[in-house]
């Protein structure tokens, strides 16, 4: 079984409030769910411009992990109101 972790920072440049960047990650995690993720925000979850998200998924084939975390930080890429800056993904 090969475990996938994927961690992002995320900055939200026009976030005015906890509310604004709530409402954003919430959007970003409804959209997950089609990849069977689990998600958590890890870290700065008092600062309404920045967060930390961890990402993972499993599989008995790496390729298929690689896979799932590549559309995942695409996903993140693509998002309007939040810039990825920074990642790091990582195997168990």
């Amino acid at each position: 079984m090969v475990v996938g972790v994927l961690t992002l920072d995320l900055f939200f440049p026009h976030a005015r409030s906890l509310k604004d960047k709530r409402r954003v990650l919430h959007g970003f995690k409804d959209r997950l769910h089609r990849y069977n993720v689990a998600l958590a925000e890890i870290d700065f979850q008092d600062k309404w411009q920045r967060a930390r998200l961890g990402i993972v998924t499993l599989n008995s084939h790496q390729t298929l992990v690689e896979e799932v975390l590549a559309r995942v930080l695409a996903d993140a890429r693509g998002l309007l109101e939040a810039e990825v800056c920074g990642e790091e993904v990582r195997f168990v």
